[in-house]
């Protein structure tokens, strides 16, 4: 379990978490949701170890966060940022071996080879194997560092908007896949999402911030109201549920008089 115990993060003059607790089962998958600026990434980054925490601790397996041994602690996770550079002179199988960095000798060995190749088949990218991911699109490249963030075998998935740059298609084959990989791997799974019915569809649990608090945790079931959407987002919507009690939301149009 990775826990969260009393956060608080400061940036100069400006607070992005304040007393923040919350619990990250493995097998499950969180939805971190909340407005633009509200400290999602910020978020990610701190349990990453990569944004310094002003208060509390972050805590896994008994274990705390140490920024004296961030190395240890890093290689738990399978970080997919948010921002994509893939300005290098590599193929896409080369990119998703990077994964393997601490692994990895002068000569790549049959067994490391056969499962990026296996990883790029089971989220069907087979066919671009071969090409520089220079020449990908945007979307093209954020599935190339999903495989690679799998390559990495983490026991902590973190995805920063995984589906922003994708297609209808692909963001279901993406979540999909992500969801199949937590259950059968047993990964603590954290990811920041901006649709809100994705993260209905997908999520087990919400972390729901607003202005450096966290306004709402639980399962979408539980806690997607319409009365959350207009709290947090000040858009008037309905939310429906489906003969599975998922919660659809649909916004509602301000119409000028």
């Amino acid at each position: 379990m990775l826990t969260a115990n009393n956060v608080n993060i400061q940036i100069g003059s400006l607070t992005l978490a304040r007393e923040m607790s919350f619990d990250l089962q493995p097998g499950q998958v969180t939805a971190i949701l909340g407005p633009n600026g509200t400290g999602k990434s910020t978020l990610l980054k701190t349990l990453f170890g990569d944004q310094k925490l002003s208060g509390g601790e972050i805590r896994y397996g008994g274990e705390a966060l140490s920024y004296k041994s961030l190395a240890k602690w890093r290689s738990k996770f399978g970080y997919m940022p948010q921002d994509i550079n893939l300005d290098v002179n590599l193929t896409v199988t080369e990119v998703i071996l990077l994964g393997r960095m601490d692994a990895l000798s002068l000569r790549v060995d049959d067994h490391t080879l056969h499962q990026a190749l296996h990883i790029l088949e089971s989220i069907g990218l087979s066919h671009l194997a071969n090409r520089n991911v220079n020449t990908l699109s945007g979307g093209q490249c954020q599935m190339v560092l999903f495989a690679q963030a799998l390559m990495r075998e983490p026991t902590i998935m973190m995805l920063d908007e995984p589906v922003s740059a994708l297609d209808l298609h692909h963001q279901h084959v993406l979540l999909d896949h992500l969801v199949s990989q937590t259950r059968q791997q047993q990964y603590i799974t954290v990811m920041v999402l901006h649709d809100l019915n994705l993260a209905a569809q997908y999520a087990d649990n919400l972390l729901v911030l607003k202005s450096g608090d966290l306004v709402a945790s639980g399962h979408p079931k539980d806690i997607l109201t319409s009365e959350l959407v207009q709290r947090v987002y000040d858009v008037d919507a309905q939310v429906i549920k489906d003969d599975m009690g998922t919660p659809f939301v649909r916004t509602i149009r301000k119409r000028a008089a």
